[in-house]
């Protein structure tokens, strides 16, 4: 059995997975900071509806964002991704090399020599296309779909998104998979099936996070699409018949297929999928107390974030 080697960027997923599983569990611990410490640590993880429930300082709000800016984060991916794209593209059709700027830093990232990015294999290329398929979608839900109501995020966690999905760009190159053996011009070639499975679950996870959101924005809008209310209500239907946010769900999925691209086998992408599985639980779990503690009716069969089991 070959030795698993660390890469610097497969250390930070680890680390941010971490810390979002020491926040749930910190959460749902009967033990509590001191006062001042507790609203601090409320206020970094909670956003939007689960923010409101706070008895929060004054002080504490000078740092708010609006939660609408969310849209920001798909911006700058949708940016960033497609430039990582085009040059990944380049490299491939047109045999141009990297910016120099790029290698130098998935270097740092994977220790890897920057020769090791001469050549892109195809399952980079199709990491690299549904993450920018994604964030397009989510940018779009978000301009045109999403309904957002007057809460707010902390303007760390504002950073920490900007940031997140600056590395998630990077991260993908950074993805542990083979070197493509086939000679050059013959990258399709290297189509396998995990590619197509990967692709048919990105695609039905994708249809179910917009469907999850379309409904959220009903209990807001009008059958014209006008909005009415900005008030929070109970979602039904789809499913959230099984849980409280599908949607949450969905974007685990998201994740999870792009994985099934990787053939399974990348810990880089796997400590990725596991950040994203923590930190979504985080935000699904307090979601879901908001639900149960403001609605007294509220379905008891529905779990936070995952059918049946959490």
């Amino acid at each position: 059995m070959m030795p698993v080697a660390f890469q610097m960027v497969d250390i930070v997923w680890f680390l941010l997975a971490l810390g979002f599983l020491a926040a749930f569990f910190f959460h749902k611990s009967p033990r509590k900071l001191p006062a001042d410490f507790e609203h601090v640590f409320q206020d970094l993880i909670r956003y939007g509806k689960t923010k409101e429930v706070l008895d929060r300082p004054g002080f504490l709000c000078l740092f708010d964002i609006p939660k609408r800016w969310f849209w920001h984060f798909y911006a700058v991916s949708v940016f960033w991704s497609g430039l990582l794209l085009i040059f990944s593209l380049r490299a491939v059709i047109l045999g141009d090399v990297l910016p120099e700027f790029l290698t130098d830093t998935l270097e740092v990232l994977s220790g890897r020599p920057k020769s090791s990015w001469n050549e892109i294999p195809l399952t980079i290329l199709v990491l690299q296309m549904l993450l920018w398929v994604h964030c397009l979608k989510r940018l779009l839900e978000c301009l045109f779909v999403s309904v957002f109501s007057d809460g707010s995020i902390h303007v760390v966690q504002y950073a920490f998104g900007l940031g997140y999905y600056i590395l998630l760009g990077l991260t993908v190159l950074c993805v542990d998979v083979p070197p493509p053996v086939e000679a050059a011009g013959l990258v399709l070639s290297q189509l396998r099936w995990h590619h197509a499975g990967g692709v048919l679950l990105f695609l039905w996870a994708s249809v179910l996070q917009y469907r999850s959101l379309a409904l959220l924005a009903g209990l807001r809008t009008s059958g014209s699409g006008r909005v009415e209310t900005l008030a929070y209500r109970v979602p039904h239907g789809g499913w959230f018949e099984l849980v409280s946010c599908p949607h949450y769900l969905a974007e685990l999925l998201i994740y999870i297929a792009l994985g099934m691209c990787c053939g399974l086998c990348s810990l880089t992408w796997w400590l990725v999928v596991l950040c994203v599985l923590c930190n979504q639980a985080l935000a699904a779990q307090l979601c879901h107390e908001y639900y149960k503690s403001t609605f007294k009716a509220y379905p008891h069969q529905r779990k936070a974030f995952i059918p049946f089991l959490l």
